[in-house]
């Protein structure tokens, strides 16, 4: 196949419990541009070119396609399961005692797979929201972020891994007074962490702090999710694609402006997730993290062109009494209550 691109020339990165994970993967979130079965699809025809790791979830509504892909994907003998990197998370419906062990099951159940390699707590609250609602819905019952709500999920994931149904688990979404108040009471640790990065939204602060105490920063929306859903976009958003910076820099390289946010986030350390239903596209973004590097000059150039664009604002999440979606990221340093 001319576009495969060999799996043991993508860089590796090696978690602080030693478990190693390829330093980009595949996105899954079709958000409401893409259907389920053109998702599972793209994700067949990723394993075809050499992609090993893939982010699911439970909430993207597609596990049980996908889980059929892996399956036929294994019964060909394209990839054993245990070259594969699967990530999945459990949704804010699912934060109830004994929850978090059904919703992994049934992404087990779903993906057609024995162990996770990594689960995630998609969202630090259980302020569920119905699928495709609007920007301005709101949920009665949201709550704002409790440390004691929380720790009591994470003590479900915990027992995930003592049971051999997970490998590492994870967090996501989080900001830094949330984990101050979280890490020294984890028996377990998070070995990774997924947040929001693309270089115009780059957070140094909680990206070097997940850094510092061992923990893997997992990027989502890594080239700006042009195809995020429309109630995530606002007027004061900035296109990565379409910063002066990374298009002079894309030019330089012959390549798409994308392709220059990916190897920026590679070599950056974080572990970018784009999505694609185009195999050229998703073919590209895999194969720039095996050629081609920036150089320093641009690396530098391009760490100069953050503006603090945050996409993925959140605000279907706000309780009754939050001013507005900022009071999910404790912009003033502490936990808003």
């Amino acid at each position: 196949m001319t576009n495969f691109v060999d799996p043991k020339k993508v860089p590796q990165k090696t978690l602080y419990n030693g478990i190693q994970i390829p330093c980009i993967g595949m996105g899954t979130f079709g958000s409401d541009r893409f259907t389920p079965e053109q998702v599972s699809q793209a994700v067949a025809g990723a394993i075809k070119v050499g992609y090993r790791l893939f982010d699911c979830a439970s909430v993207y509504g597609n596990e049980d396609l996908i889980g059929k892909v892996f399956a036929q994907a294994f019964l060909e003998g394209t990839v054993t399961r245990e070259e594969l990197f699967i990530t999945s998370k459990v949704w804010n419906d699912m934060h109830g005692k004994g929850d978090v062990l059904l919703s992994c099951a049934k992404t087990l159940k779903d993906l057609q797979i024995s162990y996770i390699d990594a689960y995630f707590v998609h969202w630090p609250f259980a302020n569920y929201h119905a699928p495709g609602c609007s920007a301005d819905a709101r949920n009665p019952n949201s709550k704002p972020f409790s440390v004691d709500r929380f720790m009591a999920t994470w003590r479900q994931m915990e027992k995930l891994v003592d049971m051999g149904l997970v490998k590492s688990i994870g967090m996501s979404s989080m900001t830094i007074p949330k984990l101050e108040a979280v890490l020294p009471l984890c028996r377990i640790k998070p070995a990774l962490i997924e947040m929001e990065l693309h270089p115009c939204f780059q957070q140094p602060e909680l990206y070097d702090y997940c850094v510092a105490r061992g923990i893997q920063p997992i990027g989502f929306c890594p080239i700006g999710s042009p195809t995020r859903p429309d109630r995530d976009k606002t007027d004061t958003d900035v296109a990565d694609i379409q910063v002066p910076e990374v298009v002079e820099i894309a030019k330089a390289h012959n390549v798409h402006p994308a392709v220059i946010c990916l190897k920026w986030a590679v070599q950056r350390g974080q572990i970018p997730i784009p999505f694609s239903v185009y195999e050229n596209e998703y073919v590209s973004n895999l194969r720039c993290t095996t050629e081609d590097p920036l150089t320093d000059e641009e690396m530098e150039t391009l760490r100069g062109v953050d503006k603090n664009c945050r996409l993925i604002k959140g605000q279907v999440f706000l309780w009754e009494g939050a001013k507005g979606w900022e009071d999910l990221w404790d912009m003033d340093g502490v936990i808003t209550k």
